[in-house]
Formats: C-alpha cells, sequence, structure tokens
C-alpha cells in the first residue's frame, strides 16, 4: 500500500491535470473529502511545496466558482422534478 505521502502527491496530481473538485477526486480515489483536503494542503505543503503551491492555486479556482456549479445543479434539479 502506498505512503500517505504519495497519496498526498497522488491526489494533487490528478486535481491539477483534471481541474476536479476535492468531492469529485474524494469519490474517485475512495476516501473522504477531509482526507483529501488535509493531503493536498497540510501533508502536500511539507512534502513537496511546489506541488502544493499548483493544487493550491486550483482549489482557489474551484472555489470561485462553487456558486456556479451550485447553481446549475439546482436547476437540473428542478428540470428534473418537471419532467417527473
Amino acid at each position: 500500500m502506498a505512503t500517505v505521502e504519495d497519496r498526498s502527491i497522488l491526489l494533487a496530481r490528478h486535481i491539477i491535470d483534471t481541474r476536479d473538485t476535492v468531492r469529485k477526486t474524494a469519490k474517485l480515489f475512495g476516501v473522504s473529502k477531509s482526507t483529501v483536503h488535509k493531503d493536498v494542503t497540510d501533508r502536500l505543503a511539507r512534502i513537496n511545496h511546489a506541488l502544493f503551491l499548483e493544487v493550491k492555486k486550483v482549489l482557489e479556482q474551484n472555489k470561485s466558482e462553487r456558486h456556479i456549479r451550485g447553481g446549475i445543479a439546482t436547476r437540473e434539479k428542478f428540470r428534473h422534478q418537471r419532467e417527473i
């Protein structure tokens, strides 16, 4: 099994490459959102600071777009309810 450090780097590279959210990454790798967040922020900052700075940019972008994704999800929810 991979170490916590290896997992932190793997999760960070995935987020950087795909621009996925913490939630989507957690689901894909079968870990909790808290684990992904702790790995790519706290742990990664100590392990590989340059990679941490890259993933931080993606996380900040995702956070700034969060309200847009929420609105789209709500619109789809109500659109689906009308179809039923």
